[in-house]
């Protein structure tokens, strides 16, 4: 329980010192913050193993923070530095930590779900009972390659678990908005594969259903589709005014918070003490600060690097 309190709070921490650092002109580029939405990754990826693969899009922190890829690292990336994941070459929405098992990240909307798709195939091939998960929001849930991942998926009975975060929004658009559909996941029935609609603000729903899931594709099973109903506290990007939302909606959510809430219930239930609760926030804060202050230090990549790690079609 402490564990998922600790990942949870880490990845709040990370994102939250992301922002400052924006702020001061640290980090460059688009951002786009998890924050509200921790449950999902935290719960998902306790659910894998170590040689499960991840994907995600882009807003992938809290997905790789969860996966195992250490935070100094992406600080790093995300300043540009050599030091980075990537060496400083794909920044928030380009990560990629495949020693960890977080294959990749990208920024096309619904892009990663058929990239996911060769990932699960290779996992398949490899017959060693991995299975690869994609995680998206309910914007993808309309491109085409979306739609097309499901129908292969289900035909070659690929061990992938689609991972949808539906905050309600893709980008600026509510979700009545794009689509007649309230619940995404009516989408995987089209195709015959398991579906579940959970709470993605509880984190032990999200980590159960995942579970269920991955079972279930090691056992040959095929893929899985969980919807975690979600929501995001801060805009779609870094210094969005999320004029689109009204105020009441924002403070009705901040009730939901997924990490105070589960701190609350482990205290309730009598798992933790409220200064255990403090000591896991402290700890993930300061753990984030030295990985943030350890980041600033790294080199900057040198123009012999331009053209390594640079693949041509």
């Amino acid at each position: 329980m402490l564990r998922l309190l600790r990942t949870m709070w880490t990845i709040r921490a990370f994102e939250e010192k992301v922002s400052e650092l924006f702020g001061r002109r640290e980090v460059h580029g688009l951002l786009h913050l998890s924050i509200g939405q921790e449950a999902v990754a935290a719960g998902a990826c306790a659910a894998l193993r170590t040689t499960d693969r991840v994907v995600s899009g882009h807003r992938p922190h809290g997905h790789a923070i969860a996966k195992g890829v250490d935070i100094a690292s992406l600080f790093a990336e995300l300043a540009g530095r050599e030091t980075g994941c990537c060496r400083g070459k794909g920044g928030s929405m380009h990560l990629a930590a495949p020693t960890t098992g977080f294959v990749t990240a990208t920024g096309i909307v619904g892009g990663n779900v058929a990239l996911a798709l060769g990932v699960a195939f290779a996992c398949k091939e490899r017959e060693k009972q991995e299975v690869a998960a994609v995680f998206f929001g309910d914007g993808a849930g309309q491109s085409g390659a979306f739609h097309e991942s499901l129908n292969i998926a289900a035909l070659w009975k690929l061990p992938l678990l689609f991972i949808c975060e539906n905050n309600g929004y893709a980008e600026f658009t509510p979700l009545s908005a794009h689509t007649p559909i309230s619940q995404l996941a009516r989408h995987a029935e089209t195709y015959g594969i398991p579906s579940a609609t959970v709470d993605g603000n509880d984190v032990l729903a999200v980590r159960t259903a995942i579970s269920d899931a991955a079972a279930r594709a090691r056992a040959g099973g095929g893929p899985s589709f969980i919807e975690c109903m979600t929501y995001r506290l801060r805009g779609h990007y870094e210094g969005d005014p999320a004029k689109y939302r009204e105020l009441s909606e924002l403070s009705d959510w901040k009730t939901k918070d997924p990490i105070r809430r589960f701190a609350a219930t482990l205290v309730k239930k009598g798992t933790c003490t409220h200064e255990q609760m403090r000591a896991v926030e402290a700890e993930a804060r300061a753990s984030v600060e030295a990985a943030a202050q350890k980041a600033s230090t790294g080199a900057w990549p040198s123009v012999d690097e331009v053209t390594t790690l640079v693949y041509a079609g």
